[in-house]
């Protein structure tokens, strides 16, 4: 398939690759950006950002990204603490004095970025209206008991993670989580990012459309169902479903961990801005915050005994390993979104910010994008 945009000399790979999942691997409408020592070197875009009308894939356009939101809502959470305004390993309770009840004084920012709060779910549901609202999750979360010690046990905190964090940087800076990414982040560096889009954003979104292999989620009685549904509020991926993915009401909401949107310009300037800087500027995040990002915290089987999947965490994101192909390397962190169709990570030993946008959703961490991040590896290896 013919598609849109440049890859510099030496990064031929990486066009071949973005081709082949078109004309191979069912590739709806997407696009790739990646940069090299703070210079963009790939921006690639093709295809259908709307399967319904045929509206065209262009060069900045943005797609629900769903948990790629969790790395950008880290990204805000280290660059309070490398500024001061954030002790990770501080109790939250200093920031958010309400928090501590019910057993919870002890949990600190790092053990919710890690996945080991002991909160992945609340027992009270708010409604669908509640759960756009902000606040009425806040207060399920205040009244929570913990599932587990906390510290001493891993659970995938779905969509909990966002307000627990979101809620500490609001206590912080006086702005919700995604206006304050817009303020420190997305505005200087004119991403087409957003937690929480603008309303006139929304007629130019791509839409999820579901394809073969799609995830499937456990039972709506299960711990993980619940974990990834808000207790059965939320549709996954409901593509034409009112609470579900597409629809405008919930991404026009702050949802922090699941209901981001971006462009893969977006994601990818926006990791390249913190390991190198771009165009000239310096790095956002120092060599010291990085590595601090990247100590591993949680691996293997979780609490509920949901399998170990490989995947490894640091304070906020996913880590890479250099041998699962997911990202680049030991130094690599970022996250992905549901569905194998959206991947943000930067990597400082390779000077990669990567991005990866599309809106075919299929099976998690499918070719599409493994392909993409094997070429990276392969042009900037050689």
């Amino acid at each position: 398939m013919e598609h849109n945009g440049w890859a510099d000399e030496g990064f031929g790979a990486v066009a071949d690759a973005f081709g082949r999942n078109f004309t191979e691997r069912g590739e709806l409408g997407g696009a790739v950006t990646v940069f090299v020592a703070g210079r963009k070197v790939v921006d690639l875009w093709g295809g259908v950002a709307d399967e319904r009308t045929g509206r065209p894939w262009e060069a900045e356009t943005a797609v629900p990204v769903m948990s790629c939101g969790k790395g950008v809502v880290a990204l805000c959470a280290h660059l309070l603490a490398q500024e001061g305004r954030l002790d990770l390993d501080a109790p939250v309770a200093r920031y958010w004095p309400e928090f501590a009840r019910n057993g919870k004084a002890g949990i600190t920012t790092r053990m919710v970025l890690a996945h080991r709060a002991g909160v992945p779910v609340t027992d009270r549901t708010p409604d669908f209206e509640e759960v756009l609202a902000w606040a009425p999750v806040v207060r399920a979360l205040e009244e929570q008991e913990p599932l587990w010690e906390p510290g001493t046990a891993h659970e995938y905190h779905g969509h909990t993670y966002g307000w627990l964090v979101g809620e500490v940087i609001r206590r912080i800076t006086g702005l919700t989580p995604g206006a304050y990414f817009r303020e420190a982040l997305g505005d200087p560096l004119g991403l087409s990012t957003w937690i929480g889009v603008p309303e006139e954003e929304l007629p130019r979104l791509a839409r999820l459309a579901e394809g073969p292999g799609r995830p499937t989620l456990p039972g709506p009685d299960t711990l993980i169902g619940r974990i990834l549904t808000m207790n059965g509020v939320l549709v996954f991926p409901g593509v034409d479903h009112p609470h579900g993915w597409n629809s405008p009401a919930f991404l026009a909401a702050e949802i922090p961990a699941t209901g981001a949107v971006s462009s893969a310009r977006g994601l990818a300037t926006l990791y390249a801005a913190a390991v190198t800087g771009v165009d000239g500027s310096e790095p956002l995040l120092t060599r010291a915050t990085v590595d601090d990002a990247l100590t591993e915290l949680t691996a293997g089987a979780s609490w509920s005994g949901f399998p170990d999947l490989g995947t490894r965490w640091g304070s906020g994101f996913k880590l890479g390993t250099g041998t699962d192909g997911a990202m680049l390397g030991a130094r690599s962190f970022g996250h992905d979104g549901a569905g194998g169709c959206q991947l943000g990570f930067g990597d400082d030993d390779f000077g990669v910010g990567f991005g990866y946008a599309a809106n075919r959703m299929m099976s998690h961490g499918d070719a599409r994008v493994r392909e993409l991040v094997a070429a990276v590896r392969e042009c900037v290896k050689g």
